[in-house]
């Protein structure tokens, strides 16, 4: 491959730079309380951050697959940072946007394709699998930041609570995806010290484990327990409950823009 085509191969996709035009201008829509919709403005800021999260998690893939030695990566355009080339851009981009949609969980999305043959090493097997959530991670504490480093004084409500929801999302995208179930990059990181009978025995029941955790997230009593040690997390990182609801209330603005109390109440509410 020419130095020209592998350069082309690695820039930046302007589809990925419009996502983040869209989540730079939306995120200044809520700051400044510029739009008459201020729900629509935490929407568009919360979903584009939402779709540059994804892709930088596929990115994280793609770039630690190319390390380990499968040069392919770039040939297929993962290293573009752009939504479309990705192998189920369905999985990767659409379902989990509709997830936080419907019920505000971060839903580990689809893939890119590793041609693992190519790969030498368990390690290094289980650091391209670890490479996409460790991304949410570092994402959720930039997003935190402000929280925990006790830095939002005169950070406009909307904004805050904005980030807040943004934040539970990433840390439940991260939780999810290292969970060692089969079709989730949990499971990646532990399959390479896995039997051979074993992995051929999970191999059948891989494609459905995406959906057996939406499924199993549905049973409230799961999601109780599920979203009780999300809050704890978060409250540890200064994002209390009522920055994530209200972000979530802001961010559904079709339902109407919520009547928010002052936030020196918010000690004295609780959510059921």
């Amino acid at each position: 491959m020419s130095s020209t085509a592998a350069r082309g191969d690695r820039r930046v996709s302007p589809v990925f730079l419009a996502l983040v035009a869209i989540m730079a201008v939306s995120a200044w829509a809520v700051w400044t309380g510029f739009s008459k919709l201020p729900g629509l403005a935490v929407f568009l800021f919360v979903v584009s951050g939402w779709i540059v999260s994804l892709c930088l998690h596929e990115y994280a893939h793609a770039r630690t697959a190319l390390h380990g030695g499968d040069l392919s990566v770039g040939a297929k355009g993962y290293l573009t940072l752009d939504p479309l080339k990705y192998t189920h851009a369905m999985l990767s981009i659409v379902l989990p946007v509709i997830f936080v949609i419907l019920g505000g969980i971060g839903l580990p999305g689809g893939a890119v394709f590793i041609e693992r043959h190519r790969i030498r090493g368990r390690w290094r097997h289980s650091l391209i699998s670890a490479a996409g959530p460790l991304t949410n991670v570092l994402f959720a504490v930039v997003c935190t930041a402000p929280f925990w480093l006790h830095a939002l004084d005169g950070v406009p409500d909307h904004f805050r609570y904005a980030l807040g929801f943004l934040a539970l999302l990433q840390v439940t995208a991260a939780i999810l995806n290292f969970l060692p179930v089969p079709g989730l990059d949990g499971y990646g990181v532990i399959e390479p010290w896995l039997s051979y009978k074993v992995r051929r025995q999970v191999e059948p029941i891989a494609p459905f484990g995406l959906l057996a955790v939406f499924i199993v997230l549905w049973i409230p009593e799961v999601n109780h327990v599920f979203f009780e040690a999300i809050d704890a997390l978060l409250r540890s990182l200064g994002v209390t409950e009522w920055d994530t609801y209200w972000g979530q209330e802001l961010f559904r603005f079709w339902q109407g823009t919520p009547d928010i109390p002052p936030l020196s109440e918010a000690a004295f509410t609780t959510f059921s």
